[in-house]
């Protein structure tokens, strides 16, 4: 999977559509920044996230820090995968190590995201 097909948020979230479907992790950049994941407390199924909330937590060997739904929408999938196996997010943040899919309920908020040369720029 390319990298290209990945939009930012300011955050350090990623997001990759799949039809309606927001598929959202956070960024290379901020698993490293983080260290090792140690445990993430994941979101519901179910659960609706304005822009900007707190979707779920990701729990380091240096700190827990939350991780901000960046976009709007009700969770429809999560990567149980990561209750036994939080290091996915190091091995692969933005691929395996996703944490939820979120039914989007503005697609306009994909505006407000980065491409990834935006992103780089604003890592750098």
């Amino acid at each position: 999977m390319s990298a290209d097909t990945l939009k930012f948020s300011k955050d350090h979230e990623w997001v990759r559509m799949e039809g309606d479907i927001a598929v959202v992790g956070i960024s290379e950049h901020a698993q490293h920044e983080l260290g090792d994941v140690v445990y993430v407390e994941l979101p519901g199924v179910g659960d609706a996230f304005s822009r900007g909330d707190a979707l779920a937590n990701v729990e380091s060997v240096k700190a827990v820090s939350d991780i901000y739904a960046p976009v709007s929408g009700e969770v429809v999938a999560v990567n149980t995968e990561l209750e036994d196996h939080p290091e996915r997010i190091n091995q692969d943040a933005e691929g395996e190590g996703w944490i939820a899919r979120i039914k989007i309920s503005d697609p306009s908020e994909l505006d407000a995201l980065m491409s990834v040369e935006d992103y780089r720029k604003m890592i750098s």
